[in-house]
């Protein structure tokens, strides 16, 4: 039995901030983001979204009511948690009409979350092949204004509907894993932002994948010629191109060029976006998925996951008859190209705008469009709106 991906969905803000501009109001060299942190917009994050909404409105896209009435698992990947005990899962459940007889959990491990998740929803599924599950990664990335880190923050989320008989993605059985621990990012309990040794993390990225591959190949017997392609999580795009790099060591030029060709397909949703942390690589994914020109049924992908402190896998799937019929790049074209630009002064207020700790909070959400808003906080208890 084929388990895997049937349903994919993103959703991001409908705000953005210029990367050159950013650049410029921090007096670097605008090619310093736009080539060598390979990006060219960042999403902002309006007070009136978080982790939560982003995720209904990504799932919003994907879920029919047949769907809901399978679903009998949630998994909330987040690092960008906004309760201490209470899942993001649950109030997620609610908002979509989701049925009370199911499993709700939020899943932790930075970046790497939604991978987990994804693993675990395929063994739900193995037991039980009527059910689907719904698996999301739906993080904002904070640094802070004026940091080394913020010119790859983002936001947004990814939702994918995990089921027998898949549309999409057909996961493969073999996958491999490497642990560390490792003070490359992490976020205290008292900070709103993370974080970060970034020639640290780079590193570790690049080292977590070769090792992972390695052992991936050595279960598997499958060589680089044997992938349509290989995805990566994408923290900012530069990052997963060397890792990329560092698989192509030695490769015939013809098998690199197409898989970097490849490459720049699955990254071009990441450069207008930023990081979205557990949802980098599936975003990834959707990107190569609705731009690529070339992938057809039964093609092999490759896909790196990384989660710094530190988890690294890498897995595979095989694409589905049929999967382009599961997708719809000119929504996403839209999504993207009809969001606002605002200016870098107009980015520093939003980002300075919200006070997560407070105790009662009214949001004005008229100028927010998406069909699930945060609307403020009532005793502590966060409230949202569903259009």
């Amino acid at each position: 039995m084929q388990i895997g991906i049937d349903k994919l969905g993103f959703y991001t803000s409908d705000l953005y901030v210029d990367m050159a501009e950013l650049a410029q109001a921090r007096n670097e060299d605008p090619n310093k983001y736009l080539i060598g942190i390979g990006q060219a917009k960042m999403a902002v994050i309006p007070p009136t979204q978080d982790a939560v909404t982003l995720a209904a409105n990504a799932c919003s896209k994907i879920l029919t009511e047949e769907d809901k009435k399978q679903i009998d698992l949630v998994i909330f990947a987040t690092e960008s948690g906004i309760d201490n005990s209470k899942s993001s899962a649950v109030y997620l459940s609610r908002l979509l009409g989701l049925s009370h007889y199911l499993r709700a959990v939020e899943l932790k491990q930075a970046c790497y979350g939604a991978t987990a998740a994804l693993q675990l929803a395929k063994g739900h599924v193995a037991l039980h092949p009527d059910k689907k599950a719904l698996v999301v990664g739906a993080d904002i990335a904070r640094y802070g204004l004026h940091t080394k880190g913020e010119p790859t923050q983002g936001g947004g989320a990814c939702a994918m509907v995990i089921a027998a008989n898949p549309r999409i993605l057909a996961l493969e059985d073999t996958c491999s894993y490497y642990m560390d621990d490792a003070m490359d990012f992490w976020r205290p309990f008292d900070h709103t932002e993370a974080l970060v040794d970034g020639k640290f993390s780079a590193n570790i990225y690049v080292e977590f994948f070769q090792k992972v591959f390695e052992a991936y190949q050595a279960q598997t017997g499958i060589r680089i010629e044997e992938f349509k392609a290989l995805l990566f999580h994408l923290p900012y795009t530069k990052q997963g191109l060397k890792g990329l790099r560092a698989a192509l060591a030695g490769v015939d030029p013809l098998v690199a060029g197409k898989l970097l060709r490849q490459f720049e397909f699955s990254r071009q949703y990441s450069r207008q976006v930023g990081n979205l942390y557990t949802g980098s690589l599936y975003l990834g994914l959707l990107s190569l998925l609705n731009l690529s020109d070339s992938l057809k049924a039964h093609e092999r992908l490759g896909l790196f996951s990384y989660g710094s402190g530190a988890q690294g896998e890498f897995f595979s799937g095989l694409l589905m008859p049929g999967f382009e019929k599961m997708l719809d790049p000119v929504f996403y074209e839209q999504l993207l190209a009809h969001r606002k630009q605002v200016s870098v002064a107009e980015y520093e207020q939003i980002f300075s705008a919200l006070d997560m700790r407070a105790k009662d909070l009214v949001l004005d959400v008229s100028q927010d469009q998406a069909p699930f808003v945060f609307t403020g906080i009532s005793e502590y208890q966060r409230q949202y709106l569903a259009r």
